[in-house]
């Protein structure tokens, strides 16, 4: 009984040491496998990671394709700013048409809205009886005024040969200055209504006027017609005259000051085709748009002119001066969204598959198939731009099937 109470202390000492050391070897093992097979995975998924982020293509496929490399260009691009507005006319390009005094229309001729008119043409006739009085009242006067001249020259015979009295002279003298006042108004007034007084006679004269078209031009209003009661104050007909058609182009504040005048402008006129015409900047305005945030620009139209018809809408471009810029064929560059970039790759000899890196920039004008670009992001040393072949990348790249050759 003694010697038991000292064998199981002993037995008990010996068992847990016996289980810590198989705790501790199993623990080392099972570590060392999990940061073996962590390592493995580790190492396995970064090298899927980079196999799926990378763009990779064979030299066949690069062959097949014709595939290219390049660097950047210097060239001249002839840079230009966007603009829109309307084929627009200035104010002496526009005439109302409307009668000189009240009376009825009589004879209208046959016209009808977008007709052209010639400067002078009768478009109608205004009749009144005050016309037939004012006439008569001319030939009147003029009839009065000739007699009080031979009545002055009488009187002044008279006064020199001490026959005569000097105040019949000096009345005959005041009434011929009031008759020649009275002549001259009456023949203003048959000027103004459009009669001549030139043949004027008690056997022409005339019961009505012509109404004549101010200027040449398209009619682009009629208001008018047989028996209306006609007043200066209502237009007749409007007419617009295309001579002085020019452009009115709105253009962004931040783009003003490139603006000059001279420049050369491009535009279409989507509602008549895609037909590009030309002109060039004539009057840039002084007045801030603060709604729309633009200046008008005023253009002349070059020598070919679009079909004429008012305030139609204009897509339009102002070129600027010729410079020299850093730029690329327009292939080259991928537009994706909202991003811009090029590819680049190593094109070396001795690999059988080539790896292409994005590289973002900014776009400019494009001309002669060159665009102007500014890089956002640094080349790698040796590499080189892809100068063709740049959308198939793309489009492969979108479809998932530029997979890495092992």
């Amino acid at each position: 009984m003694n010697n038991l109470k000292y064998i199981i202390p002993i037995l008990i000492i010996l068992l847990i040491s016996s289980c810590s050391h198989d705790h501790s070897e199993g623990d080392e093992h099972n570590h060392g496998e999990e940061e073996t097979s962590h390592s493995d995975n580790d190492k396995h998924n970064h090298g899927e990671e980079e196999h799926q982020e990378g763009l990779f293509l064979t030299k066949d496929q690069a062959e097949t394709i014709g595939l290219k490399f390049g660097d950047l260009s210097t060239i001249k691009v002839n840079d230009f700013v966007k603009a829109t507005g309307t084929l627009g006319l200035p104010p002496n390009a526009y005439s109302s048409v409307s009668t000189k005094t009240s009376g009825i229309i009589v004879g209208t001729k046959k016209f009808v809205e977008g007709n052209y008119i010639e400067k002078g043409t009768i478009i109608a006739y205004l009749e009144n009886a005050d016309f037939i009085i004012t006439q008569q009242d001319y030939l009147e006067a003029k009839a009065k005024l000739e007699l009080i001249r031979l009545e002055v020259e009488r009187q002044k015979t008279l006064v020199e040969s001490n026959a005569g009295v000097t105040k019949n002279l000096q009345n005959a003298e005041a009434e011929l200055a009031m008759f020649e006042a009275k002549t001259e108004g009456l023949a203003k007034q048959l000027s103004f209504l459009g009669i001549s007084i030139s043949n004027l006679s008690p056997n022409t004269i005339r019961q009505q006027i012509g109404i004549v078209a101010p200027m040449s031009g398209y009619i682009s209003k009629i208001n008018f017609h047989n028996g209306m009661f006609a007043q200066p104050s209502i237009a007749l007909l409007d007419i617009i005259s295309s001579e002085h058609l020019h452009l009115e182009l709105d253009v962004f504040e931040k783009d003003i000051s490139l603006i000059q005048e001279g420049q050369k402008i491009s535009y279409t006129v989507p509602a008549l085709g895609q037909t590009i015409y030309y002109g060039s900047v004539n009057v840039i305005g002084k007045e801030f748009n603060s709604d729309s945030k633009t200046i008008r620009v005023h253009g002349h139209l070059g020598d070919v002119k679009p079909q004429f018809l008012k305030d139609l809408f204009i897509n339009a471009k102002i070129f600027l001066d010729n410079s020299e810029t850093t730029a690329l064929p327009e292939n080259a560059i991928i537009r994706d969204g909202e991003s811009t970039y090029i590819y680049v790759a190593r094109n070396e000899k001795e690999t059988t598959e080539i790896e292409f890196e994005k590289i973002n920039v900014v776009p400019g004008s494009t001309e002669n198939g060159y665009t102007s670009v500014k890089l956002i992001d640094v080349i790698p040393d040796e590499m080189q731009i892809v100068t063709k072949g740049a959308y198939f990348i793309y489009a492969q790249s979108k479809a998932g099937e530029l997979e890495h050759e092992h």
